[in-house]
């Protein structure tokens, strides 16, 4: 295989997995960064029993109180860290698999609801999302906004050396690795990520703001990060140095 020369962009500054989809996501230090992604991440879905539409899946988009569910109590099953239990935006503490939860969102979104376990994850378009630090602080300028960097829902977030916004463009159909450039995690670059009006909610209150995902579209056609597939795996840290080739 021909390799282009390796050349850093930054460090890993968050790492964020998101075991209920679009419910809040699970900060940590480090993960394991394996062929579906983040271990843990998206590993469980709630399913609008009456949709018969190829995508059927609760979301955000559709019940912005979604992202104020917090899923708790990780524990390791099957080699991953799988949440156990999710706190309510009343502070209530359930298990997720309980009945009282599926009653809970099902009474908020008004439809019969099931949850479903995904051994590999139900992704959108690639399993891992990647976005600099510096295109999270320009698209708040342009919203007038200081933005919290959950509304973006990327699995790595990066603290580029370069401060210019949406460099992420430039690395679609390159190489990132993590850590040691031969040996760490590495990740093919694949699309650009397209946004959608989940960035316009607030994650502490649900409350949206149109004014974010309209910068977007006036920045970068509205893109902001990119969507990757894992070619090596390993654990990735906070600090990791990043490099594209």
């Amino acid at each position: 295989m021909e390799w282009r020369i390796v050349t850093s962009v930054g460090r890993v500054c968050e790492i964020v997995r998101y075991p209920v989809k679009s419910m809040a996501g699970v900060a940590t230090e480090s993960a394991f960064l394996g062929w579906h992604g983040l271990d843990g991440d998206r590993r469980f879905a709630f399913r609008r029993v009456t949709d018969e539409s190829g995508f059927p899946f609760l979301t955000a988009s559709r019940l912005p109180e979604l992202i104020l569910y917090r899923p708790t109590g990780l524990e390791n099953g099957s080699n991953e860290a799988v949440p156990t239990h999710v706190r309510t935006p009343s502070g209530a503490e359930t298990e997720l698999r309980s009945r009282e939860l599926l009653q809970e969102l099902a009474e908020r979104f008004g439809s019969v609801l099931e949850l479903h376990h995904f051994r590999n994850g139900i992704f959108d378009e690639g399993a891992v999302s990647v976005i600099c630090s510096a295109t999270i602080a320009r698209i708040g300028q342009e919203a007038n906004m200081e933005l919290d960097r959950r509304r973006f829902r990327a699995n790595i977030v990066v603290a580029s050396d370069d401060e210019h916004p949406f460099m992420e463009d430039t690395w679609v159909g390159r190489t990132l690795t993590f850590g040691d450039a031969d040996t760490g995690p590495a990740l093919s670059v694949t699309l650009r990520d397209e946004r959608c009006m989940m960035v316009n909610l607030d994650p502490e209150t649900a409350r949206q703001d149109a004014q974010v995902m309209k910068a977007v579209v006036r920045l970068n056609d509205n893109y902001a990060g990119v969507y990757a597939t894992v070619i090596r795996r390993g654990p990735i840290r906070i600090g990791d140095v990043v490099q594209v080739r």
